[in-house]
């Protein structure tokens, strides 16, 4: 089917309305194709799940890294245990 005629899209369409939704692109009726196909397709409803995942993730990643002098310790127990062997 051609793009922008029907509400029925190919599973790659509906991928790239998906990824277009992510970052907020996309317009209304992408987005209505993008749910029309969603329902009967499995793989697009899982593609789809997934990036949603993806973005929440990437807004909150919920990541704690450690200090800077805790890394220079771990540095320099790696370099004695290196220099050991």
């Amino acid at each position: 089917m051609s793009k922008g005629k029907g509400l029925f899209v190919s599973c790659s369409e509906a991928n790239h309305f998906c990824d277009k939704n992510q970052y907020k692109e996309a317009t209304f009726w992408e987005k209505v194709r993008l749910n029309i196909h969603v329902i009967y397709c499995r793989a697009c409803r899982k593609y789809s799940a997934n990036n949603n995942k993806l973005s929440k993730l990437v807004k909150d990643p919920k990541v704690v890294s450690i200090n800077p002098s805790e890394k220079n310790a771990m540095k320099e127990r790696l370099k004695q245990k290196m220099a050991e062997q």
